[in-house]
């Protein structure tokens, strides 16, 4: 499981420390926006939090149950818009996954809605593919190194 220090790189991606980005959501500050939420979520598939999945699912929509051991080994998010209007947002997002030594992803464009000045994660329209990079194309963990120096 990845490093929950809060000095090391929050795994969303932001460039920003665990401990000043996700680290106070985890710890149950609420999101400022669903981007943020969308990020501490990343987050918490990526070090397998499925108590605070469930937590910020909103409860028409959320599962009784989380099991994340099946989970496969989330790499990077890229966020490609978030908007924000009242009680309302959305978040367009791709998330890199590896399962044994094939790459994926998973898109989707979640709603969120907030309630009692908590955001909550709704629902989703997703999509997967496989990645196949080549060995010159950048690393798709996000490391930023090319792929043939990194993870092949």
């Amino acid at each position: 499981m990845p490093s929950d220090d809060p000095k090391a790189n929050c795994p969303c991606g932001s460039g920003k420390s665990y401990g000043q980005c996700c680290q106070p959501m985890h710890l149950g500050d609420p999101a400022p926006t669903p981007e943020a939420l969308m990020r501490s979520r990343f987050a918490a598939f990526v070090q397998k939090r499925p108590d605070y999945l469930r937590a910020t699912w909103h409860p028409d929509t959320r599962p009784v149950t989380l099991d994340l051991d099946d989970s496969p080994d989330w790499t990077s998010l890229q966020i490609i818009s978030s908007e924000e209007h009242d009680r309302r947002g959305t978040v367009h997002f791709r998330a890199i996954y590896r399962v044994g030594g094939e790459w994926g992803y998973l898109e989707e464009v979640s709603d969120f809605v907030r309630e009692d000045g908590q955001w909550y994660y709704l629902s989703g329209e997703t999509r997967e593919g496989i990645l196949k990079p080549g060995r010159n194309e950048r690393c798709p963990c996000g490391s930023g190194k090319k792929y043939k120096a990194c993870c092949l």
